[in-house]
């Protein structure tokens, strides 16, 4: 798959690119591209933002801006790429639209800055708008991060072990739950125990263990 990022700073993703299950998800044959709004806006100095009508506070990224850096990477139709404007109002992010992002070709992910976009942005030129959580970030660059790393994850050769993503957080092997505990060596420490059935043996005793601390955590 492919996943553009639009972005006043691509440089902010030079960390995000390091990291194992990323190059993984690019050595497969993945693309992650980031599109700088500024290389393409038809104002001028760079300008990619303006005041608010009605006034107020803060600046907000303009309409024609953001159309001209899809227009420069798409055409004028953009078929085929799910456009994506990352906003606190948005659907909010789970693993259900993790998957279903996942199984898309292609993904523009459009970060904001400032105030925001243009509600124009939201309403014509992006397909949706998404959410990571309630609350309020400086711009959309970790939002598209946080996007970017669930979908990239769930790609054939992105994880060491492709078991990795068959019992975890949310998944259909767990019904939906949070992931159960996890503990490794020592057995004991400060009086802390692992627990038994965990040093049993028994794989169906633990199994059964798991999925039932999955649920309780669900609860």
């Amino acid at each position: 798959m492919r996943i553009d990022v639009f972005t006043l700073f691509p440089e902010h993703f030079e960390w995000f690119l390091r990291q194992r299950h990323v190059s993984n998800a690019l050595a497969e044959g993945n693309e992650l591209t980031f599109r700088n709004y500024r290389d393409t806006t038809p104002l001028s100095a760079g300008q990619v933002d303006d005041s608010p009508y009605g006034g107020g506070a803060g600046m907000v990224m303009r309409v024609d801006v953001v159309d001209a850096a899809l227009e420069a990477a798409y055409g004028s139709h953009g078929g085929g790429v799910r456009k994506i404007a990352l906003a606190p109002s948005g659907r909010l992010f789970d693993e259900t639209l993790a998957a279903e992002l996942a199984a898309e070709p292609h993904l523009a992910l459009l970060c904001g800055r400032y105030e925001g976009f243009d509600e124009r942005v939201v309403e014509h030129l992006a397909d949706e708008s998404i959410s990571i959580g309630r609350y309020v970030l400086a711009g959309g660059e970790l939002p598209a991060m946080v996007i970017a790393d669930s979908v990239l994850r769930k790609l054939p050769g992105a994880l060491g072990d492709a078991e990795s993503a068959i019992e975890e957080s949310f998944s259909v092997a767990l019904e939906g739950a949070p992931e159960y505990p996890h503990y490794t060596r020592p057995a004991a420490y400060r009086g802390w125990e692992v627990p038994e059935v965990l040093k049993s043996g028994n794989h169906a005793k633990v199994k059964e263990w798991r999925l039932e601390q999955a649920r309780s955590r669900a609860k």
